[in-house]
């Protein structure tokens, strides 16, 4: 795998994800209590001994870089790096990334400089786990130029994605954005011819594309080039190579979720939680997720009733009860609160008990859910102070609010508390 060069796209603004990319990039937003998405698709390149490893960012990036910088040093004796290309403007190219495509266009003469074969394009939010050694090995041995990572889905949520057409020989050979009615039908496929087993080929006739490509380097090179005006991989670079390319189909028949929107990131988070075994699993010792190593000390519970929770190290939690809920590293949470169906991002930082102390008789609300308080399908990002007595219920059943001068936002029924929101007590949302 030394002849592949991974470039994972962290550059777009996640106006999806908002408030939660307020003040961080897409793939540095926190992910099941002490990762963060970044981590992810990282993790899957170290597990599949991919080491050359760029990830191109643009809206605040600050964090990520740290993160990035703070936890993966290879060793000296290897070649390998994981490194941010943040957008800048230079004398030849004054504009920033205008989508996918540009992005790596602006900066293939950096990786041209590596003597590699291969790029491996990946996306930097997704929930999944893969080893792209068979991706690869896939892309190598059907002599394809281009070959993409395909899901195999079925017809209820078929619309919602951008699906291909293969041939026998798994070559993909056209393309339709989220079709419907006949134009759906159109698009069926056989998996089977992919490797799927003939009863889930029937259960899932439809493929849709993961946004993770292979390009061999002469191809991505020329396709670049030659299409300027081209900006994204999804939507032109790829549906108008088919015609002139050999474009491959791999079929990826497991767990993954794109987390673009608030719910779906709630979603996936919360599902970490269920038992015996969630739909995604960091309890695997061949392909563990990496992050930055913090020392922190083991959880502190005093007198607390916890079900199918998980709760990030350095915390402490006193006389409370949490459920279906997941909590961040240094979590705070004082007795007499209840937490369910949540995810609390935790802190960057302890508060000394001297100031936490002199802070509540000051009438300064700490870090953290202050006592008999409820948190009830809510996200409460890093930092946040919570008063006493304070209800963050969703009260009114709003789908959609902005109450950014307040602290927090409303998406799809959840109520998400900004990053070092200050909440009053006794506030009810």
């Amino acid at each position: 795998m030394k002849n592949v060069l991974s470039i994972i796209l962290g550059g777009g603004a996640g106006t999806r994800l908002y408030p939660l990319t307020k003040m961080r990039a897409k793939p540095a937003v926190p992910l099941a209590g002490k990762y963060r998405l970044i981590d992810i698709p990282i993790s899957n390149c170290i597990n599949s001994e991919l080491l050359k490893i760029y990830v191109l960012t643009q809206f605040n990036s600050a964090s990520l870089n740290r993160h990035i910088a703070r936890t993966y040093n290879f060793s000296g004796f290897t070649e390998g790096f994981a490194e941010v290309l943040a957008a800048q403007q230079t004398a030849l190219n004054p504009n920033w990334f205008q989508g996918t495509a540009d992005a790596v266009r602006q900066n293939l003469w950096l990786f041209n400089e590596w003597d590699v074969d291969h790029y491996l394009i990946l996306s930097g939010d997704h929930l999944y786990r893969m080893d792209y050694r068979e991706f690869v090995q896939r892309h190598i041995d059907t002599g394809a130029d281009i070959t993409l990572s395909v899901l195999p889905i079925d017809e209820k949520r078929a619309s919602d994605f951008g699906l291909m057409k293969i041939d026998a020989q798994g070559r993909i050979i056209d393309f339709s954005e989220k079709p419907k009615g006949d134009a759906l039908k159109i698009m069926q496929v056989d998996t089977t011819t992919l490797g799927l087993d003939a009863e889930t080929a029937q259960q899932n006739p439809y493929i849709a594309s993961m946004g993770i490509y292979v390009f061999k380097r002469e191809v991505l090179t020329k396709l670049l080039t030659d299409n300027e005006s081209q900006t994204d991989f999804g939507k032109e670079i790829i549906p108008h190579a088919s015609k002139d390319y050999n474009i491959q189909a791999y079929l990826f028949n497991d767990y993954w979720e794109d987390i673009g929107t608030i719910e779906a990131f709630y979603n996936a988070n919360l599902a970490l939680t269920k038992q015996p075994t969630p739909p995604f699993s960091f309890y695997d010792e061949k392909a563990p997720i990496y992050t930055r190593s913090r020392y922190l000390p083991p959880s502190k519970l005093l007198d607390c009733h916890i079900t199918e929770s998980i709760i990030a190290e350095g915390s402490i939690l006193k006389k409370c009860r949490i459920d279906h809920s997941v909590l961040g590293l240094r979590s705070r949470i004082e007795e007499g609160c209840v937490i369910e169906d949540s995810m609390l991002m935790g802190a960057d930082y302890y508060e000394p008990h001297a100031e936490r102390q002199s802070g509540l008789a000051s009438q300064k609300i700490p870090i953290g859910i202050g006592a008999n308080s409820m948190v009830r399908r809510a996200i409460v990002d890093k930092n946040a102070r919570i008063g006493q007595n304070v209800k963050i219920v969703n009260k009114e059943n709003v789908e959609q609010a902005d109450r950014d001068e307040l602290g927090f936002y409303i998406r799809s029924g959840i109520v998400v508390i900004v990053k070092n929101a200050v909440i009053a007590d006794g506030t009810v949302i």
